[in-house]
């Protein structure tokens, strides 16, 4: 018996389905991040001064020269000074937030139906004793469900 094919020989072939998983990112969702400025209304008592003025009425001393300035109005010139508010707004950094993303891997149970093709090959009686198969058997039915089966080989012409 020789391995390369002859002009009589038939050959079937046999095909099975064999299961492929992959894995694919796909986008289940986002996570959105975004900063929201809350308006805190704020009250702070800060003491104010006012210069205020007294007068106070002296009978005139020895030691007084009499020399008041005066001015032309005939009125005295005192500045009277009151406190101003001086409110300063600044940014501060309080904090930092950080983000970070992760990858959780699980394992998934992945079930399918598979489809695997049987050769069978019915032998006539009469012909029985001239099947011959490549372990040595001879005769008889055949069923091949290994993906190596051994092939099977008709001897001789048609009966």
């Amino acid at each position: 018996m020789t391995d390369r094919p002859r002009d009589d020989d038939t050959a079937v072939i046999r095909q099975e389905e064999e299961l492929t998983v992959a894995i694919r990112a796909q986008e289940a969702g986002g996570l959105g991040v975004r900063k929201v400025v809350d308006v805190e209304q704020t009250e702070t008592i800060v003491p104010v001064g006012t210069e205020h003025a007294e007068l106070e009425r002296y009978p005139v001393a020895e030691a007084d020269s009499g020399e008041v300035e005066v001015l032309e109005d005939g009125s005295i010139s005192i500045p009277v000074f009151q406190e101003e508010l001086v409110i300063e707004k600044r940014l501060v950094v309080r904090e930092r937030v950080i983000v970070r993303k992760h990858t959780v891997t699980e394992e998934r149970l992945v079930e399918a139906d598979l489809r695997r093709e049987r050769v069978e090959v019915d032998v006539d009686p009469e012909v029985a004793d001239r099947v011959t198969h490549e372990d040595g058997r001879s005769g008889g039915s055949v069923t091949s469900e290994d993906a190596g089966a051994p092939a099977t080989t008709i001897q001789g012409g048609a009966a």
